[in-house]
């Protein structure tokens, strides 16, 4: 049997081993790819990039501009928590169809209606409705769940080669899609001349744009053949996974209350709106780097329990930081905030691949990770609304934070041990 420590031994490149094709046990097995050349490989290289920095917005765009939504929509705080919880609900919802689409169509063209279908509910949310709002966020917040599954076997598949350059540039498109929209949507609606709607709806313009771009790699790609696909049994039975899948959905918890909260919370603190969008930008670019950084740390380790443990910790006192500390330390605390939530990220898409047998018991726990865990976090932002309607402020919020926090490192820590989950992957019949 191998150990963890094996794992770690033998992945000259860790980068590699976090890229985990979620769709690997049911997806059509590509075809070997075409030689190309370096302007091909570049354009293949910038799409893939540029379809991840569009990923994110939908989730930072809305939380940058909760004030202005609540009074010129009348929205409630449970309206508000709603709309900040919904995408988060998407992502567990319909991250599974991403495998049979994939199948269906092939992963070019799925991609592809990904990005229509992604620009089309973005700019739903500049209506000036309500129903229309949800229904685009929604819409927006499917789209992202194919696209998170979708992608990260891509990658593995055209640059396997270059793996480790193009996870860092993943990784840091996904940060900066959140931390433009963060950053950037405020002051475009002002310079729109206090436009909500075309605020909200300037982010579907990224989307159009690539899916040109994009269009190349689909009219390149021919039919897949089929593979069998692979059957993990005893996965959903198993502690340890359950253990992974709670760290995971625990930390992602913390990440959407960040990402739907932080600039509302440091708004309500006396920051005017462009500031506060800035500190919550400068902490996820923050993440960005963290994400690079302690994946390679965490596989070195005999056991990766400590760290997982202090990254909840740091994550934790930091966004306590930014709840009660003085408005001149803010920026430091976005810092750390920005340190712990991006290793945690890492630390958890680390643990599902350490503590996996194979590379297909690591894409079905992935994609238990991924369905069970954005479900739970969904959970965060929801009753960080609750608590703010119920109480008019976000103090009591610092209690949600430490629970989920306390949780996080509880699992994380028995994630962490140096043992594999007990199943095995068995190939179906044709």
């Amino acid at each position: 049997m191998n150990t963890p420590s094996n794992h770690a031994a033998s992945a000259l490149d860790p980068a590699d081993e976090l890229l985990v094709d979620a769709e690997a046990g049911s997806l059509p097995s590509p075809p070997a790819t075409p030689v190309r050349g370096v302007a091909d490989r570049f354009l293949l290289g910038a799409s893939l990039v540029l379809i991840a920095f569009n990923l994110r917005p939908v989730f930072s765009s809305a939380s940058a501009l909760l004030p202005e939504i609540r009074s010129e929509l009348g929205l409630s705080a449970l309206g508000a928590s709603l709309l900040t919880t919904l995408p988060v609900v998407c992502l567990g919802a319909f991250s599974p169809l991403a495998p049979r689409l994939a199948q269906r169509l092939g992963t070019e063209r799925t991609l592809l209606g990904v990005l229509l279908l992604l620009a089309l509910g973005t700019a739903l949310r500049g209506l000036s409705s309500v129903p229309l709002l949800f229904i685009g966020t929604a819409l927006a917040g499917a789209c992202i769940a194919v696209g998170n599954v979708l992608l990260p076997g891509l990658v593995k598949r055209d640059f396997a080669g270059r793996a480790a350059l193009m996870t860092g540039f993943y990784t840091m498109a996904l940060c900066a899609g959140a931390a433009s929209a963060a950053g950037l949507t405020l002051p475009v609606e002002h310079a729109l001349g206090g436009s909500l709607e075309g605020a909200l709806a300037v982010w579907a313009l990224p989307a159009l744009i690539v899916s040109l771009l994009w269009l190349p790699e689909v009219l390149r790609s021919g039919r897949q053949a089929r593979r069998n696909g692979f059957h993990v049994k005893g996965l959903w039975r198993d502690r340890l996974a359950w253990q992974v899948t709670l760290f995971m959905g625990l930390q992602s918890a913390l990440a959407y209350c960040v990402f739907g909260w932080l600039v509302p919370i440091l708004r309500e603190r006396g920051l005017d709106g462009v500031t506060a969008g800035a500190i919550v930008s400068l902490s996820v670019m923050v993440q960005a780097a963290s994400c690079l950084i302690v994946p390679h740390i965490a596989v070195r380790g005999r056991d990766q329990r400590l760290i997982n443990a202090s990254l909840c910790g740091v994550a934790v006192i930091a966004l306590l930081g930014l709840l009660f500390g003085p408005l001149s330390t803010v920026w430091l605390w976005a810092v750390l905030q920005g340190i712990g939530q991006g290793g945690l990220i890492a630390a958890a898409m680390t643990t599902i691949v350490l503590r996996s047998r194979d590379p297909d018991v690591a894409a079905h726990l992935s994609g238990m990770a991924q369905c069970v865990g954005y479900l739970l976090a969904a959970i965060g932002p929801l009753i960080v609304g609750l608590i703010r309607g119920w109480t008019g402020s976000f103090s009591w919020c610092a209690a949600l934070f430490v629970a989920l926090g306390l949780g996080a490192a509880i699992n994380g820590w028995k994630a962490g041990r140096a043992v594999e989950i007990n199943v095995h992957a068995v190939e179906k019949d044709g």
